[in-house]
């Protein structure tokens, strides 16, 4: 409310120009009585003004006490505001656009809400107990629900986007589910601006005008810039790799090698001219990964130029009684080998021509090495014996070869069978350059081979090739994991030491396994030796695997149309199983009646 004693018209100024009856009291005489009271400065009016009859200063000369005074003022107040224009209103926000895909079932409705609701709850004194954790099981609801094609609730959309800025992994899931309501509603807030710098956010402008798409391109904070790369890219390789040429020069370095690296996707012979200038870049970052691209192309100038140098160092050696393969590392590292992504100084404690020799045999195409060895497979020569003790440097190039050219045949060659161990193993020991072997294979044979490997070695070993294989594991791997885990505690082992696995476990066993493990969550007497305690703790980590994977069926069953779990779904990936139906009708049965019994799966806690 604007303040009357700053905006009141000069007390020289006559009555009906400021806009008061004949006789009103000036602004400051009210302000001058008011502050000096009105004992010592009454308030006295002129002649009496029309429709004040009655009022104790209505007649001419008479003075006013402290409630008539009031009363003035008040006056003065309604007349001033009734004289007011009124501002001009904020336009209001353009509506929110149509979601056209089905609402949620109402219980799973309520199962969100009850994720987002826990997501932020402490846990428990550190310990985890047999109750299922909630947090972990988002990532994976939110996935079948937008797989299932529903769109979120109107009422939860504040929830989910708080969720997504708070924990990074959610926020694909989460933009996908929330559609664009959910872009509509985190551009009106600054703290969800996150959203319309994601992929989401850029496939919405990358579909929009070119005048968009160049205006963003050109004005966009960086991460928009990436993600809208990324979307056009997704959409017209050819169109994305014109918008990055255009202020190519003009770009810092850094900023040049993310995006020169969104080229992987869609990346074809198109793009090599493109790539062929980006090997004369100022920064070595960016001349390293145009070449790893060009390499990644075995029909490209810069693959054949690779292979020349790497089959000028590695070759087969017939002057023995049997075939082995001599190698000849390079002596120097020229300027041409530079400019075609060779890095020239090794890291600490590597050697100069085994350095060399490995960027050569990386970059050069698979393909060259069958028809240097007559012919050979790819297992064959991996089991051919190399000379002056040159094998590991070798194959472990080979490997990054065949995890950068996608080379299943390669791949199985230098994973060997899954029961030799690692250290004796045709490729490499190193379990994180197997588990990118592993994810050139097919689904299914990564998952049986991984469930080798677990029955031969046990788990204590096999964390990371786990992260490769798909959801959920196949019959086979999921039984090895249980199985070894089931013997890690008839061994006594510390249970905390396989929290780890026991945590895929729960997100990633068949559902439909829930029934099966029952016979686990007893607790058995403890062998001699064994860790005090780990009976129990071992209970309940199945007790809590068991309660987890049934409240997935759950959820699965909440979110079919019909009511039944649907495993048929890609989240599950196999037919619907008798035991997989019984297990979402005893999860749902838990859950009903685990209303009022706390800790109960599938209740909030």
């Amino acid at each position: 409310m604007p303040d009357p004693a700053r905006t009141a018209p000069s007390a020289s100024t006559p009555d009906a120009e400021r806009g008061l009856p004949t006789g009103g009291v000036p602004w400051e005489e009210l302000v001058t009585a008011a502050l000096l009271g009105t004992d010592r400065r009454p308030l006295r009016s002129g002649p009496s003004a029309p429709g004040t009859s009655g009022h104790p200063a209505s007649a001419p000369g008479a003075s006013a006490g402290p409630a008539a005074l009031l009363d003035v003022a008040a006056l003065h107040t309604v007349r001033r505001r009734a004289a007011l224009v009124p501002a001009v209103g904020a336009a209001p926000p353009v509506p929110a656009p149509t979601d056209p895909r089905p609402p949620l079932p109402p219980a799973a409705r309520r199962r969100l809400a009850q994720l987002l609701a826990d997501r932020s709850a402490p846990p428990a004194g550190g310990r985890r107990g047999s109750a299922p954790d909630l947090t972990e099981l988002i990532p994976q609801w939110l996935a079948l629900a937008g797989e299932r094609g529903y769109r979120a609730p109107a009422e939860q959309l504040p929830a989910l986007l708080d969720a997504a800025r708070a924990r990074t992994d959610l926020r694909p899931h989460v933009l996908s589910f929330a559609g664009p309501r959910g872009l509509w509603l985190a551009a009106l807030n600054p703290d969800w601006r996150f959203a319309l710098r994601t992929s989401t956010g850029a496939h919405r402008t990358a579909t929009g005008s070119p005048g968009e798409i160049r205006r963003l391109w050109e004005e966009g904070l960086f991460a928009e810039r990436v993600a809208l790369l990324g979307a056009v890219r997704a959409q017209d390789p050819a169109a994305a790799r014109e918008l990055l040429a255009g202020t190519w020069s003009a770009e810092r370095a850094e900023d040049r090698l993310m995006f020169l690296d969104s080229l992987r996707a869609g990346l074809g012979a198109a793009d090599e001219p493109f790539l062929e200038e980006a090997l004369s870049d100022r920064s070595r970052n960016v001349r390293s990964t145009a070449a790893e691209l060009l390499s990644a192309l075995p029909g490209s100038a810069l693959a054949r130029r690779m292979a020349s140098r790497a089959t000028t160092c590695v070759n087969p050696d017939r002057t023995g009684d049997a075939l082995t393969i001599a190698v000849e590392a390079p002596h120097e590292c020229d300027a041409d080998m530079q400019r075609d992504g060779v890095t020239p100084v090794p890291p600490s404690g590597r050697g100069e021509r085994s350095w060399w020799l490995g960027q050569l045999v990386e970059a050069a195409p698979l393909s060259v090495w069958p028809e240097r060895f007559g012919g050979r497979s790819a297992q064959e020569i991996v089991a051919l014996p190399v000379a002056d003790g040159w094998e590991a440097e070798l194959h472990a190039a080979w490997c990054r070869a065949a995890v950068r050219q996608r080379d299943p045949a390669w791949a199985r060659a230098l994973l060997g069978a899954p029961s030799i161990p690692p250290a004796n193993g045709p490729g490499t020991a190193s379990l994180a350059e197997r588990s990118q072997l592993l994810a050139t294979l097919p689904t299914a044979e990564r998952a049986d081979w991984v469930a080798g490997f677990i029955a031969a070695h046990g788990l204590s070993e096999a964390f990371q090739l786990l992260g490769v294989c798909a959801l959920p594991w196949a019959g086979p791997l999921g039984r090895a994991v249980v199985d070894a885990l089931d013997i890690a505690r008839d061994a006594g082992s510390y249970p905390w030491s396989f929290s780890g696995v026991m945590g895929l476990a729960e997100r990633c066993l068949d559902p439909a396994e829930a029934n099966r493990l029952e016979v686990l969550t007893a607790v058995q007497d403890e062998p001699e030796g064994a860790s005090p305690g780990a009976g129990g703790y071992w209970s309940e980590a199945f007790r809590r695997l068991v309660s987890t994977l049934r409240l997935r069926a759950a959820m699965a069953a909440e979110l079919t149309p019909d009511g039944t779990t649907d495993d048929a779904a890609p989240e599950h990936g196999t037919e619907a199983s008798p035991e997989g139906r019984a297990a979402a009708s005893s999860a749902t049965s838990d859950r009903d009646q685990g209303a009022a019994a706390p800790g109960a799966p599938g209740t909030a806690t």
